[in-house]
């Protein structure tokens, strides 16, 4: 059975603390971690002073699944990439049952960056972000959390470290800890799109 057959599955997985990557040679498994990046939601977070003068400046807009396999391309595009062809499938599959979302940046006409995840009721995961423009994925950081914050999500999930999420104030917690953090998110009835999802009691 292949993995974009079963959403169900796939949401049951993150909801237990798993994420779905390809290897290098573009078979899908299920991976954790031992430490897991979080982007905070509350006063630590914070952004290069640099980049309020952009959010000034209003470069950019805002949109949500403007342009969601867009974002997936963009994402995927690197020279190194666990973002497969059938992975994208499987997040588009998620993408039409009301499970994944792009946060986009626009400038005009342009896709100018982006953030890809999985909403699952009080969790953001976070799976991937990418620009065409510069400071454009930064842009969309600040004002996804702004949103998650407004719809009372508990938990943006970054999975892994590294030094640009550190900017943003990420910091890394156990995968215990994670679990523990998880299952709170999960108990709050929170709403990313339009459509309010309920998890198979099977994946809690």
């Amino acid at each position: 059975m292949e993995f974009a057959e079963d959403t169900d599955r796939i949401i049951q997985g993150y909801a237990q603390g798993y994420f779905v990557m390809a290897d290098e040679m573009g078979v899908l498994g299920w991976y954790s971690s031992r430490q897991r990046a979080l982007i905070p939601l509350d006063k630590r977070f914070h952004y290069p002073k640099s980049l309020q003068r952009i959010l000034n400046q209003q470069r950019f807009s805002v949109e949500i699944n403007r342009d969601f396999l867009g974002v997936c391309r963009g994402c995927a595009k690197r020279e190194t990439t666990w973002i497969s062809p059938e992975l994208i499938k499987i997040y588009h599959n998620l993408y039409q049952q009301g499970w994944a979302y792009s946060f986009e940046t626009w400038q005009g006409n342009e896709l100018a960056g982006g953030i890809l995840g999985i909403a699952i009721r009080g969790a953001f995961i976070g799976e991937s972000m990418f620009y065409q423009i510069p400071d454009a994925s930064k842009v969309a950081m600040v004002k996804l959390v702004e949103f998650l914050k407004k719809r009372n999500f508990v938990l943006f999930d970054a999975q892994l470290q590294n030094s640009h999420l550190e900017r943003f104030g990420a910091y890394q917690v156990s995968d215990r800890k994670y679990k523990i953090l998880l299952q709170k998110a999960l108990a709050k009835n929170c709403v990313f799109g339009d459509v309010e999802q309920t998890l198979n009691s099977k994946s809690l």
